[in-house]
C-alpha cells in the first residue's frame, strides 16, 4: 500500500478543494491510501470525510503558502504519518517539509498569473527555479497554460506533467427540479439560456458578458445571461447591469451548492476570463451533461473547448465576438445539438474523473520509481 498526504491550504472549497475531491471519488483504494492535512475549520474537511478519507487538521497554514511556523507543524504531521509521498496544492511550507522529513514531493500547479519581471530575470528567476525544482520530484500543470506559466519563470519543462483536469458527471436534473429553479429566480422555460459559473472577480471576464448581453438585448435578440456565484466584483457589476437596463436580461444566482439545476436549464455555458484560467471544473461538468460552451482564448480554455465541435471560441476581451458567438448558437439550433453531442463524447474520452485519477496515480508511481518525465 502506497501512502499519500496530500496538504492544501484553503479554507474555502475553491478549485483546488474540488480537484481533491475528484480525485478521492476515483482513487485506486486498493493500491493507494490518500490522507489530506488541511487548515483547522476548513470546509473542505466534511466533504473529504464523507469521502472516508483520513484528515488532520493543522493550525496555522490557512490560505496562505509559506510560513516557517507552518513548516514546522507540517515537518512534525508527516514525520507522524510517514507517508511514501506528499503531495501539495500550492502549500509551499508542506514541500519544504516534506524534503526535510526526506519524502518524495509532487505539487499541483491550479492556476496561471502573469508572471512578474522578477521572476522573469536572473537573480528571481534562477532562486525560483531552485526553489520549485528543489522542492519537488514532480510537478503536475492542469492545463499547457499552466505549464507554460511555470516555465516562464524558470522552471525546467523536464519537471512539469501537463495533466487535464477530470470530474464525476453531473446528472441532468428533472424537468420539475428544473420548473422549480426557473420560478425561484423569474426565468422563463421558453428563452435562450446562457451563463456562467465563477466567483465574480473582474478577471473572470462578467463584464465583457454584460456588453455582449447589452448588444444581443439592442439587435432585439430576447436571452437569458445567467450569473451564478459571488466575489469582491458582485456590487460594481449589479451596477452596470442596472446602468445598462439588463435587469430583466441578467440575473444574479448567487452562490450555489448544487450547480446540476443551473447547468439544466442552460442552452450554453460561457467562460470569458482573462486571468488565472486553467482547466475550468464548471465546464467539464457542463460538458459531461451535453452541454456546450462559448469561451475566451485565454489560458486553459483552448485546451477544454475544440472550436466548432463542443463549442465556440472568441478572442480574448472581446465582448463584441462573444456576442457574434451567442447569436450563432442562437440562430442555429442544430449546430447547437451537434455541439452538445460531440461535448458528452469529447468529456468522455478525455476529461472522466476515473481518467484524472489514474493520470495522477501514474505520476505517483514514476515519482517512487525514478522515473523521469516523459519517459517510461
Amino acid at each position: 500500500m502506497i501512502r499519500v498526504l496530500n496538504i492544501i491550504s484553503d479554507t474555502n472549497i475553491g478549485g483546488a478543494g474540488r480537484v481533491l475531491i475528484n480525485y478521492l471519488q476515483y482513487a485506486d483504494r486498493a493500491q493507494f491510501d490518500t490522507a489530506v492535512a488541511l487548515p483547522r475549520g476548513s470546509l473542505l474537511k466534511a466533504p473529504l470525510e464523507e469521502l472516508n478519507t483520513t484528515v488532520y487538521e493543522v493550525d496555522g497554514i490557512a490560505d496562505r503558502s509559506y510560513d516557517k511556523e507552518d513548516v514546522k507543524l507540517l515537518r512534525e504531521l508527516i514525520g507522524r504519518v510517514d507517508p511514501d509521498i506528499v503531495h501539495t496544492h500550492g502549500a509551499l511550507s508542506g514541500r519544504i517539509a516534506a524534503r526535510r522529513c526526506g519524502k518524495k514531493v509532487v505539487y499541483t500547479r491550479h492556476s496561471a498569473f502573469p508572471v512578474p519581471a522578477k521572476l522573469r530575470y536572473p537573480p528571481g528567476r534562477w532562486v525560483n527555479k531552485w526553489v520549485n525544482e528543489h522542492y519537488a520530484d514532480r510537478i503536475i500543470a492542469v492545463s499547457p497554460a499552466a505549464a507554460a506559466n511555470l516555465t516562464d519563470a524558470g522552471i525546467s519543462s523536464k519537471r512539469i506533467t501537463v495533466m487535464m483536469n477530470g470530474v464525476a458527471p453531473v446528472a441532468r436534473s428533472a424537468p420539475e427540479t428544473c420548473r422549480d429553479f426557473r420560478e425561484r429566480y423569474g426565468l422563463s422555460p421558453d428563452v435562450f439560456t446562457a451563463g456562467i459559473l465563477a466567483r465574480i472577480e473582474p478577471y473572470k471576464g462578467h463584464l465583457h458578458i454584460v456588453e455582449a448581453a447589452q448588444q444581443l438585448k439592442e439587435e432585439g435578440r430576447k436571452l437569458q445571461i445567467l450569473i451564478a456565484g459571488v466575489g469582491g466584483y458582485e456590487e460594481e457589476l449589479r451596477g452596470e447591469v442596472s446602468h445598462r437596463g439588463l435587469e430583466d436580461t441578467v440575473f444574479f444566482l448567487g452562490f450555489q451548492t448544487d450547480v446540476a439545476p443551473v447547468l439544466s436549464v442552460l442552452d450554453v455555458q460561457l467562460n470569458a476570463s482573462y486571468g488565472t484560467e486553467t482547466s475550468s471544473l464548471s465546464i467539464l461538468e457542463g460538458m459531461s451533461m451535453g452541454l456546450p460552451a462559448v469561451v475566451s482564448s485565454y489560458g486553459g480554455n483552448p485546451w477544454l473547448i475544440d472550436d466548432g465541435e463542443d463549442g465556440l471560441i472568441f478572442p480574448n476581451r472581446d465582448s463584441a465576438a462573444l456576442a457574434r458567438c451567442i447569436a450563432r448558437l442562437m440562430d442555429e439550433p442544430e449546430t447547437l445539438a451537434r455541439m452538445s453531442r460531440r461535448a458528452v463524447e469529447i468529456f468522455q474520452s478525455r476529461f472522466t474523473g476515473e481518467i484524472f485519477a489514474k493520470n495522477v496515480e501514474q505520476v505517483y508511481l514514476d515519482v517512487l520509481k525514478g522515473v523521469p518525465h516523459g519517459t517510461k
